[in-house]
């Protein structure tokens, strides 16, 4: 059987280039991953507050090492993209802002509500 050279090849993943609503829609399960796994740091922390003073003192020490800071800031930017991200999902369901231009637009407006509510957060933790 012989191989037939003429046939077009697929390109690779490099060359595709994703629209910022695909990156934005990946983001959005990648947050949702991230929630769940650091809702098992929240009830390490409801542990720690129930386990007794020492525990509590352990955990805090813990939580102030710079890993679990950065850790920490990324849960809370996950969650506040993830809620931006909900609200434009239910723009969507009531028929809104389907249009390319909108949708491009909304989704910078996610990315810096998210971004702002998080740094506001800072000032305020």
């Amino acid at each position: 059987m012989a191989i037939n050279s003429n046939r077009p090849i697929s390109p690779h993943l490099q060359v595709y280039k994703l629209p910022l609503t695909g990156i934005i829609s990946i983001l959005h399960r990648i947050t949702g991953v991230c929630l769940s796994v650091g809702l098992i740091f929240f009830v390490y922390i409801i542990y720690a507050l129930a386990a007794g003073s020492n525990t509590y003192a352990a955990m805090q020490v813990f939580m102030k090492l710079w890993p679990m800071q950065v850790l920490y800031w990324g849960f809370i930017y996950a969650f506040f993209f993830h809620l931006c991200h909900g609200v434009r999902h239910l723009i969507w369901d009531a028929g809104n802002s389907f249009n390319s231009d909108t949708l491009n637009r909304y989704a910078m407006i996610e990315l810096g509500t998210s971004l702002v509510l998080t740094l506001i957060t800072l000032l305020f933790v």
